[in-house]
């Protein structure tokens, strides 16, 4: 047993062979479309993506100045790398997601332009919130953390400099995703 939960990849394979399992099961009286395929996608997506920038934010940001400078490479050398590869993704995949949902459902015009009623314009409200926290990982946050984290070159300025801008996008992220979870949980459960 301990050999199948120290494998990440056969683990996940097991849980997505389990969720067909689960829509196949229930097809029924939940049929499997286009629409509930990329919820399930969307949401699975949304979670890592938020989880990751609330770790982020809540744990590893705070907790890396009291960490002894010898051990900061174990952090910024293997587990930041995996965590922004997994963070910048996530985003990626959850905006195209939302996306696919919206523009399949037919209001994905409406939404995005704020021309719908009630909860159209409020998911709107949410999808603009997610592509502004997305603009903020591919383009502000992940170009910083390149150079915090050594994968490309830069000099000491150079990421003294980067640091604040990362930071402060993090943390307008944080910030929107509590507006940007009401609208989704709130448009879509009314």
């Amino acid at each position: 047993m301990a050999k199948f939960f120290g494998n990440l990849h056969l683990v996940l394979v097991v849980g997505l062979v389990a969720a067909i399992a689960v829509m196949v099961g229930y097809g029924a009286s939940a049929p499997v479309d286009t629409n509930s395929v990329f919820r399930w996608l969307h949401a699975f997506f949304g979670i890592l993506w938020i989880g990751l920038l609330y770790y982020l934010n809540f744990v590893q940001v705070p907790t890396m100045p009291k960490i002894p400078a010898e051990q900061k490479g174990a952090i910024t050398g293997h587990i930041a790398p995996k965590v922004f590869f997994f963070f910048r993704y996530a985003a990626l995949l959850t905006v195209v997601t939302g996306l696919v949902i919206a523009f399949v459902n037919g209001y994905g015009h409406q939404a995005l332009s704020f021309s719908g009623e009630g909860n159209v314009n409020m998911i709107g409200l949410g999808m603009w919130l997610a592509l502004i926290m997305a603009f903020n990982v591919w383009f502000i946050i992940w170009p910083a953390q390149k150079k915090i984290l050594g994968i490309v070159e830069a000099s000491a300025e150079e990421k003294a400099a980067a640091a604040p801008r990362a930071l402060a996008a993090s943390r307008t992220n944080l910030l929107l995703s509590l507006p940007m979870l009401y609208c989704m949980v709130s448009a879509n459960l009314g």
